[in-house]
């Protein structure tokens, strides 16, 4: 498997929008889905060959293994690369994570420290809180200190680590607003007039003079290949037609226009020290709930005083983009140990799902090739996160880094249900919000 990362700098206003069923208004999307640069690509891959679609399944080659074969390029999502660095925004080069759903903020001033009172993850907390059955509702210590309120509310956002500092990252967006044009006197038409929300193309850049500098948005997305010779053709393809691809709608009117830049990059292998980590973290906790609640029995009639993490290996399941799950034919947000064992192809009784955060939405699209509308998809948000445990650590291990290479659930050649182990904000505690 070879990975290629994409780096977009848009040129243009990009309308991406993303059509919430039953509803008059577009919205545009805050980052540019896996979707829309497949798209791109493959409509430029067949333009520059003069094929058709019906001609593809006895001509099409390189383009057949890229987008039609069952194991065909996974193009993930692309996330705005400009982060807030304190007050200032830049281009930022370190990896641009999903924030858990299980991290929270102040609701007094909510946001990374230093300008918020920090942020800091609830998931191993509430998981010891449960096995104890004690209440768990967290506070913002740095609310505490400044004498506001100090209740927490879920923060979610993109966010990466630049120079030992968090900092958010996030797209800005703003309406176009445009006139009908007759199309037979080439003026506008009487009461016709329509606004476009779209991304911003530039930000205020960071500087430390007081002259106001621009700067082109940019963003980071990354391309999955299994065909290593594959690999090379499309990242000299996309350089060699850097300036050519459009995204979005509304292309006729001037907008979408992107640079895109590719390269080969190595895929990280750290998938056991992040178990690792989180177990530790883990272990470490319980320690400490075990110290402040440990006397008596559970509930069940169990001792407290047995930890019931002893030779069970935990890992999360976090959502690096939206997911298409199905479960028996129906849709869900959950992911049960029966999916998660047919989507690793892993056979493991001892397999336990803890606890589940996840929220849904609606998607739906435009397929280029047919001219036709996508289907309106129940998805599960990015963010949410599955907590698991199992006996049986060696079997899991190349499993689920497969499994952050392919994604889980549906269309996930087009950026759904990839999937991130153990992501690492879940060892921020209250009291070290960052």
């Amino acid at each position: 498997m070879k990975r290629i990362e994409l780096t977009i700098t848009a040129l243009s206003p990009l309308a991406i929008g993303k059509q919430k069923p039953g509803g008059s208004i577009n919205e545009v999307e805050k980052y540019i889905p896996g979707s829309v640069l497949r798209g791109a690509i493959a409509k430029h891959i067949l333009h520059r060959a003069g094929m058709e679609l019906e001609n593809l399944a006895a001509n099409g080659g390189d383009f057949t293994h890229l987008f039609l074969e069952d194991d065909p390029a996974i193009f993930q999502n692309a996330y705005p690369a400009v982060g807030k660095v304190g007050n200032k925004h830049q281009i930022v080069n370190n990896t641009i994570k999903v924030l858990p759903a299980t991290a929270v903020s102040s609701k007094a001033n909510s946001g990374f420290l230093p300008k918020g009172h920090g942020v800091f993850d609830t998931l191993i907390d509430s998981f010891c809180a449960e096995q104890f059955n004690h209440p768990y509702d967290p506070s913002s210590l740095k609310a505490l200190e400044d004498g506001v309120d100090p209740r927490v509310e879920a923060f979610n956002s993109l966010y990466s680590i630049h120079d030992e500092q968090y900092c958010t990252h996030a797209a800005t967006s703003r309406l176009l607003t445009r006139v009908g044009i007759n199309r037979y006197r080439a003026t506008s038409s009487d009461d016709i007039l329509y606004s476009i929300e779209v991304l911003n193309e530039a930000f205020i850049a960071a500087n430390e003079s007081k002259n106001i500098t621009w700067d082109n948005y940019v963003y980071r997305g990354y391309i999955n290949i299994p065909n290593d010779s594959l690999a090379k053709k499309i990242t000299a393809f996309i350089n060699a037609n850097s300036e050519v691809f459009r995204l979005g709608g509304s292309i006729s009117r001037g907008l979408g226009r992107v640079k895109i830049t590719a390269k080969e990059i190595l895929i990280p292998d750290d998938i056991s020290s992040r178990i690792d980590k989180f177990n530790q973290a883990l272990d470490k906790r319980w320690q400490n709930w075990s110290e402040a609640f440990g006397d008596g029995l559970r509930p069940d009639g169990s001792d407290r005083t047995t930890n019931p993490i002893v030779n069970r290996t935990f890992f999360t399941l976090n959502l690096h983009s939206e997911a298409i799950l199905t479960d028996n034919w129906q849709h869900t947000t959950v992911i049960s140990p029966e999916m998660l064992k047919e989507f690793a192809v892993v056979e493991d009784p001892s397999l336990q799902l803890h606890t589940a955060y996840s929220s849904y939405s609606y998607r739906s699209g435009w397929n280029s090739a047919w001219g036709l509308m996508k289907d309106v998809e129940l998805v599960t948000n990015k963010g949410s996160v599955y907590l698991f445990s199992t006996q049986n650590r060696q079997i899991w291990e190349n499993a689920l880094s497969t499994l952050e290479l392919r994604g889980v659930g549906d269309r996930t050649s087009e950026g759904f249900g990839q999937v991130e182990i153990c992501n690492e904000f879940h060892q921020i505690f209250r009291e070290d919000a960052v």
